[in-house]
């Protein structure tokens, strides 16, 4: 045993071996760092979806990280490590798991050494010995067939049992390693970073197999031996076979692809002898046109030059005239589509016609969307109406092909609930407990379990039997269960997309995605696009081709976003706005008639407030209190006139991550990445938990700079409301415009806004009988189902406000 001896484990797995490994990655990492190993190699069965964060772990640990696959076959060859030497070689990885995953349903890779043999050029190969005794000629006839393909990049891995006969079985893998004239290579084949983690393990075997762990018998491991060791015990496990534990660190050294080298090819999108830059700046400078006929103002001409030039410094052409090429195919097929979120803040795609806010007419922030001090690709999400944006992401594969573009991955993780059902199960609890101790849970979260939740389960807390439920349910929460596909997000190349990441089969017939979800692909800057589904889309446009039909004025959206009418903001103030997109909910409806919005801000706003984030932060109350007081003719009074700037707007009161951004970087002296950084503390839809590390410099730099300490932390303890749900100001403009669109409908037309609504469901907070009763209160006449007369959807029958409505579509017994 050497006291200095160098050891790199190669076989590890973390959770996204799905229910096999018991470990997350950026655990495997840092225990890896600390144990003293000289680098981790993370393989796991047949997938490579848990490596990008095992590589993000370990540039922020500084520790070496390899990422590889195991390949577990159909035709009963043994598992095999396989490891890219570079670029190419991980090209051919993501081939090979790619060809698996395509010949098989969602969820499954079905492997043949056919495959392997195909693409093992550039590859690293460690054959592994699985349960019970080496086979010598089987072995022998594999190593054979596989050393006269990839000669001195083969392996034989050793890797011990425990189970008393290791020493044997290393004695008979050498002699046949000898013989092939290979290498051996050691690996403890860990499962899990620390022993303690080991009934963790038979936890998820016990949920795997579908037996609970009181019957699982040899399914579960044999000791808790399959954990990362340090060099000295490897080194002792291994004394008769040094060259074994050398072996791990020569071929760690041979591997020499990152996964940095992953840079984003977007395809070309230029038009012919034109280059990408040229290409999107006429047609900026066609849409600016199009959007100022009496002119393009000098501050927009300003704006729109600062951002072509940040895109062309950042290589951004190619995706943003992708972006604009599927919403111009949309609008072609008339196709009603809008973007939305922090492309909002863009004036370049307000230009394209790819979001329908114009930035000049709002406080947006260009830096939310892009930055020349932030390093990351720009995010452009675009709602589509749901019916038909499958025509648009069948557009997307016709035009590309299932080769250059892929559904992002979503990861489903293990919750509260289904941890706590799942663990329940596994230690042999009875359904109805089962049901019990989920019951108690409210919600989808993953907070840990308390003796409370037990005991309201009726289980004694202080039962052992009870304890280990709640402990190893808690440690379940957050695991991966499986992928599955993001609501809309596409990754598109230029290069084969699957040389870049596997893909694999959805569900849905025609539909493939990747192993990445988009938490992976910031981190590797990988650009993608978010063609998304809005149902209130298909309404409007179904509403439109009825008011054509039945009412003979065809009509737009952009004719109704410049058609503002005091008649509209009446209905809004009454609250009669039962189906109006965002604003129908009670919580929306209550809160109208004291915000009385008046114009197109006041529902930017009113969109905003009713979320968690303004709620949590104390910041609904004093709003409402200032419009009063604005009312009455009272000033506000604001801390300073630079902050005036930033929140004059929303009556110094912050409402928006935008003016949190703004707030950092005027008033505390963040840098603008610093601010992107608080941006992403305060993420929508995410607890990040991680706002309160920016406390101490937003509150010093205030008071720094002048402010009192009392209102830094107040405004910090605004801003960290956000982190329950904080909504970005150009979201909320993007959706205020449908707001009113809606809102527009329903008031001249509550007849034709009723009956687009029926024929869009399911979509809203309210059931068809529900808003059937309200169209009648709005003087709609409703007629029944006649076989004889009515249609598939819901229809106008007449010119009045009486109009009578038929429809078939929601009659069970009638199909289309």
């Amino acid at each position: 045993m050497s006291a200095d001896a160098v050891f790199c484990e190669l076989g590890a797995r973390t959770n996204f071996s799905f229910l096999e490994g018991a470990a997350p990655a950026e655990e495997m990492v840092v225990f890896a760092k600390k144990a003293g190993l000289a680098g981790l190699g993370i393989a796991d069965r047949n997938s490579v979806a848990g490596v990008v964060r095992a590589h993000a772990k370990a540039k922020v640990e500084g520790y070496p990280f390899q990422p590889g696959a195991r390949l577990v076959f159909a035709d009963g060859t043994p598992d095999i490590l396989a490891y890219p030497k570079n670029r190419r070689g991980w090209g051919h990885l993501c081939r090979l798991l790619s060809a698996g995953n395509l010949r098989s349903k969602k969820g499954d890779c079905t492997l043949h050494l056919a495959d392997l043999l195909e693409w093992q050029e550039e590859l690293l190969l460690i054959v592994m010995q699985g349960e019970g005794r080496p086979e010598p000629e089987s072995l022998e006839v594999l190593l054979g067939t596989l050393k006269e393909h990839a000669g001195n990049r083969l392996y034989l891995g050793l890797a011990p049992h425990y189970d008393g006969f290791d020493r044997h079985d290393f004695a008979v893998l050498a002699a046949i390693a000898r013989k092939a004239g290979i290498g051996l290579l050691a690996t403890n084949d860990a499962l899990y970073h620390d022993p303690h983690y080991r009934p963790l393990a038979d936890v998820v075997t016990s949920i795997r197999e579908h037996v609970p762990i009181a019957g699982a018998g040899f399914l579960l491991q044999k000791n808790a031996e399959r954990h990362l060791k340090g060099p000295r015990e490897m080194a002792r496990l291994f004394s008769d076979y040094p060259e074994a534990i050398a072996n791990t660190r020569k071929f760690f050294r041979e591997l020499a692809f990152s996964l940095d080298e992953l840079s984003h090819q977007y395809p070309d999108e230029n038009a012919d002898g034109e280059t990408p830059a040229e290409s999107l700046r006429r047609l900026v400078a066609e849409g600016a046109a199009e959007r100022y006929p009496e002119g393009v103002p000098e501050k927009v001409m300003r704006q729109i030059d600062y951002e072509l030039e940040l895109i062309h410094d950042k290589k951004y052409e190619p995706y943003f005239l992708t972006v604009h090429k599927l919403v111009k195919f949309a609008r072609s097929v008339n196709i009603l589509c809008q973007g939305r979120g922090s492309a909002a803040n863009s004036s370049v795609c307000f230009c394209l016609g790819i979001t329908d806010v114009d930035p000049q007419k709002f406080t947006l922030l260009f830096d939310r969307f892009l930055s020349k001090d932030r390093d990351e690709p720009p995010d452009i999400d675009v709602d589509f109406e749901h019916e038909r944006r499958e025509e648009v992401i069948q557009y997307i594969y016709r035009t590309y092909g299932k080769e250059h573009a892929g559904l992002t991955a979503a990861v489903i993780s293990y919750r509260s609930r289904s941890a706590g059902r799942e663990v329940a199960k596994a230690f042999g609890l009875s359904e109805d407990v089962q049901s019990a101790l989920v019951s108690s849970i409210w919600g989808w979260g993953t907070s840990p379990f308390t003796e409370e939740q037990a005991k309201g389960a009726g289980l004694d807390a202080a039962d052992p039997l009870t304890r280990r439920v709640l402990a190893y349910a808690s440690l379940l929460m957050n695991f991966p269960r499986h992928l599955s596909q993001h609501v809309g997000g596409f990754v598109i190349t230029r290069d084969r997309l699957d040389e870049v990441v596997p893909i694999m089969n959805t569900a849905m017939p025609d539909r493939y995605m990747i192993e990445w979800d988009k938490d992976d692909l910031d981190e590797l800057k990988i650009l993608k696009v978010d063609v998304l589904a809005l149902g209130m889309l298909t309404c409007l446009a179904k509403g439109f081709k009825l008011l054509e039909a039945h009412y003979g004025e065809p009509i737009t959206l952009a004719e109704i976003y410049q058609d503002h009418r005091d008649a509209v903001y009446d209905m809004i103030c009454r609250a009669d706005t039962v189906g109006v997109f965002q604003i129908e909910s009670r919580a929306q409806m209550s809160m109208l008639p004291r915000l009385q919005p008046r114009e197109m801000y006041d529902l930017v706003i009113e969109v905003a407030i009713v979320r968690p984030g303004p709620i949590q932060g104390n910041m609904v109350h004093p709003y409402l209190k200032r419009r009063e007081a604005q009312r009455r003719g009272e000033a506000v009074v604001y801390p300073s006139p630079e902050l005036k700037a930033v929140l004059e707007r929303t009556l110094g009161v912050p409402l928006f991550q935008e003016q949190a951004m703004q707030i950092a970087i005027t008033a505390a002296g963040f840098s603008p990445s610093e601010a992107d950084r608080l941006r992403r503390a305060m993420a929508t839809f995410k607890r990040t938990g991680t706002i309160h590390t920016f406390e101490r410099k937003m509150v010093e730099g205030m008071v720094a700079n002048d402010y009192e300490r009392e209102f830094a932390e107040r405004c910090f303890n605004q801003i960290k409301g956000f982190g329950e749900y904080g909504f970005p100001e150009s979201h909320a403009a993007s959706f205020a415009s449908l707001v009113y669109a809606s809102a527009w409908l329903k008031t001249y037309y509550p007849d034709i806004f009723c009956a687009a609504l029926l024929n869009a469901q399911p979509m809203g907070f309210y059931a068809p009988a529900q808003l059937v009763r309200d169209a009648r209160e709005h003087g709609v006449r409703m007629l029944p189902v006649d076989i004889n007369h009515s249609d598939w959807d819901a229809c106008s029958k007449a010119r009045a406000p009486s109009t009578r409505m038929l429809s078939t579509r929601a009659t069970p017994a009638c199909g289309r």
